[in-house]
């Protein structure tokens, strides 16, 4: 099949924008090319030789969509020829923007697990031609007939933006650190600051907050606006097995989301938000591209216990109960801020000595009144929860977020130590993903908590994820077999029993300034690690190797041949987590009242504050 006719004119017309600012220089630089009309001139015959070019590239590229793969030849000079199995499809995406809406165009973008960019990209094809690939790839996924696909129930809205929260968006929107780094640069871009006698301290404190509130609201205006262009219209819903959302003003974007491919969510609340009563929740797949940051917004913007009661209808996990860091972490946070505003008025005094001003460098000792509030606040807004089928990380004070991770999407578990964290016996947890950063990047983790429950924690999480893998990989086993016509025993599903559920755990001490004992557990149907295979190492990289299948970082590779199932027992194994003479949980020091309670008691779950 053949891309769109206006594709040709479109694009020619794209390629002569993208250079239009390299036309304007030559032309004003060179005035021999006859001012304006030489632009002209230019602008013609830039467009006549890509048009040409796009002709020839319209009559090259081909598509073609079987009934497992996408086959696309493209290229005038050299061709390419690329077949892309549907089954490793995560995302399909429409885009159009003004332009492409007057003419009836659309882009559309199909993206695979752990590739560095979108798999392939169909420039320009009629916007019926569009969703009419979008629907048979996902009828194709599933494995439906045409008579079966016809039969579906349409799609169940979830949420729909309204005026009111579109507003609210922008300013929820406005990024405080702007206001920050305008209030740094402020008294050395503004000339009456460089006026000798003039302490800019001072200055700062009496002008400052009118510039800062102008500052702020034009910033929130820009914000504003950027929403609306983004979100306008914004409506997420259900299908059987998909999430479909479609939004943008000037550009518009639709597009699925399938349920399998759903590593984590994330809901977020900056401080603006959580002031006001909202929350946003963003789906992570692992189709997306590392700088693109695999999220897209499921939720812009709505009030916070409606955003945890969608996110619980996608991924059914209970009502949250955190566990804090033990208290001892609070006051290693004092120490840190503390270190970083005594370094704050060295540099001020450094100033003051080497210029001569009259500057007040003794004042910025005063933030060393605000470091047990910065740390009390850092440590009240960690916790974790360890739930049956779910772990739930939240972390962040000026934007919190609550990621909720399934067991069977886990990847990588990381115990990690740095040699400050040593002094005080604590260690992070960092839960790793398909869909996340990577070990090098942010990925959900539980900071600053016991360094033995952390261990103890790392364990569990691996144990649990090998049950919840080995069971989905059982029901998708007889699914398969259901659908084949063949019967099955039926049974449950233990982890024993089931190859690669349990694998050997090695511990080894090594004596280096970081300890990283990480659980590499991923599966799929390439030449990776089996999902089965668990793995410690102490090494100070926290890195393990090549976890994940031979189809990329996600691939198939976050669920493989696993299928649903909550393959756990409900032992949260981990009675109070203590080994100290308190009675709070802390292993190291009971009396710090840091509450890691019983995961058998039968009290309620609390909604999380």
């Amino acid at each position: 099949m053949k891309l769109d006719p206006y594709s040709i004119p479109y694009r020619a017309g794209e390629s002569v924008v993208r250079l239009a600012w390299l036309l304007i220089i030559l032309v004003i630089g060179s005035p021999a090319l006859g001012g304006l009309s030489g632009l002209g001139v230019v602008v013609v015959a830039w467009f006549v030789v890509a048009l040409t070019y796009q002709m020839a590239y319209y009559y090259r590229f081909e598509y073609e969509l079987t009934e497992d793969t996408l086959d696309i030849a493209s290229g005038i000079v050299s061709r390419r020829n690329r077949e892309i199995p549907i089954r490793r499809v995560q995302n399909v995406d429409i885009s159009r923007n003004v332009a492409q809406r007057a003419l009836g165009i659309a882009q559309i973008n199909l993206e695979t697990a752990g590739g560095s960019s979108t798999e392939a990209s169909l420039r320009y094809v009629s916007y019926d031609e569009a969703r009419r690939l979008e629907a048979e790839i996902g009828r194709l996924k599933r494995g439906d007939t045409t008579e079966e696909a016809t039969t579906r129930e349409p799609a169940r809205e979830l949420f729909a933006i309204t005026p009111k929260e579109l507003t609210l968006l922008g300013l929820v929107g406005l990024d405080l650190r702007l206001l920050g780094l305008v209030a740094i640069l402020l008294p050395v871009v503004h000339p009456p600051l460089r006026e000798p006698g003039r302490d800019p301290l001072l200055w700062l404190a009496t002008t400052a907050p009118v510039a800062l509130a102008a500052i702020a609201l034009i910033a929130a205006a820009i914000s504003g606006l950027i929403a609306v262009a983004n979100y306008y219209g914004f409506r997420l819903s259900r299908g059987e097995d998909e999430l479909q959302y479609e939004r943008g003003l000037l550009q518009r974007f639709s597009g699925t989301i399938p349920l399998e491919k759903i590593q984590t969510l994330t809901v977020s609340e900056n401080v603006i938000a959580r002031r006001l009563g909202y929350a946003s929740l963003a789906v992570e797949t692992a189709g997306y591209a590392p700088g693109e940051g695999g999220s897209q917004s499921a939720i812009p913007l709505a009030e916070r216990r409606r955003v945890f009661t969608l996110a619980q209808s996608i991924e059914s996990f209970a009502d949250v109960d955190y566990d804090r860091p033990p208290k001892r972490a609070r006051e290693r946070y004092v120490v840190r801020y503390s270190i970083v505003v005594a370094v704050l008025v060295g540099i001020a005094y450094a100033v003051e000595w080497f210029t001569g001003w009259g500057f007040a460098w003794y004042a910025t000792a005063a933030l060393l009144v605000m470091t047990p509030i910065a740390a009390h606040l850092k440590w009240t807004n960690l916790g974790y929860d360890v739930q049956e089928d779910y772990v739930v990380l939240r972390e962040g004070f000026w934007t919190r977020t609550t990621t909720i991770i399934p067991y069977y999407r886990v990847q990588t578990v990381v115990d990690a130590q740095t040699i400050f964290q040593r002094r005080r016996h604590l260690a992070t947890l960092v839960v790793d993903t398909a869909g996340s950063s990577g070990l090098t990047g942010r990925q959900p983790r539980a900071l600053d908590i016991d360094e033995d429950l952390a261990a103890t924690l790392r364990e569990e999480v691996a144990d649990r994820l090998q049950v919840a893998v080995a069971t989905r990989r059982e029901q998708r086993r007889r699914e398969r077999l259901e659908s084949m016509g063949v019967g099955t025993d039926g049974g449950d599903v233990e982890a024993d029993d089931h190859p690669g559920a349990g694998g050997d755990v090695e511990d080894r001490t090594s004596g280096e300034e970081e300890r990283d004992s990480d659980v590499n557990a991923s599966e799929g149907d390439g030449g990776g690690c089996d999902a089965g295979d668990t793995m410690t190492d102490d090494h100070g990289d926290g890195s393990d190797g090549d976890g994940s299948d031979g189809d990329g970082r996600g691939g198939d590779g976050n669920d493989g041949d696993g299928s649903d199932g909550d393959g756990s027992d409900g032992d949260r194994n981990d009675d109070d987590g203590s080994d100290g003479d308190g009675s709070d949980g802390d292993g190291r020091d009971g009396d710090d009242g840091s509450h890691h309670h019983d995961r058998n008691d039968p009290r309620g779950k609390r909604p999380p504050d």
